[in-house]
């Protein structure tokens, strides 16, 4: 298992990174690192003996955190950031089908579950897709197209 960076090298986070109740001074879930935010990297460490943990050392947030290889790329590597974030409310733009079966109208309301960078098309942009929960479908998670989404009407939100 070699790691793909060096120390010293300057990469950038692509996806937030919340405490997970091991970050000293932070509360569960808080946020240490915003997507996007450069660091260097200080020291190289294995968890589980089999995943490359990252000490990345973020001078503009003051902070050093462990971040995994696929939470990282280059800091010179073209970065797009994506719409939606985890957690954000979304809506489909359009009716989703799974084997002719409507499981989602237009308009319907979901949660960002997880972002998905598709690094790998051929396309100078990178795309991304989402796995959204949609309350319609208790217990299953879609994986959608950006495109096929959009932020949830501030008219369609509820106070709980």
């Amino acid at each position: 298992m070699n790691p793909r960076w060096q120390i010293d090298d300057e990469v950038r986070i692509v996806r937030n990174v919340r405490d997970d109740g091991t970050f000293p001074g932070a509360n569960m879930g808080d946020l240490l690192v915003r997507r996007g935010s450069v660091g260097v990297i200080r020291d190289i460490g294995f968890f589980l003996q089999d995943e490359i943990i990252y000490s990345v050392h973020f001078h503009a947030d003051h902070r050093m955190v462990g971040c995994r290889e696929e939470e990282l790329i280059d800091s010179a590597e073209a970065w797009t950031p994506s719409r939606f974030e985890f957690r954000d409310k979304v809506q489909s733009r359009m009716s989703l089908k799974v084997n002719g079966e409507i499981l989602v109208q237009a308009g319907e309301v979901g949660e960002i579950i997880k972002v998905v960078r598709d690094d790998a098309n051929e396309t100078a942009t990178p795309g991304f897709f989402y796995h959204v929960h949609f309350a319609t479908l208790p217990g299953r998670a879609l994986l959608i197209p950006e495109a096929m989404l959009e932020r949830q009407s501030a008219l369609e939100e509820t106070v709980p």
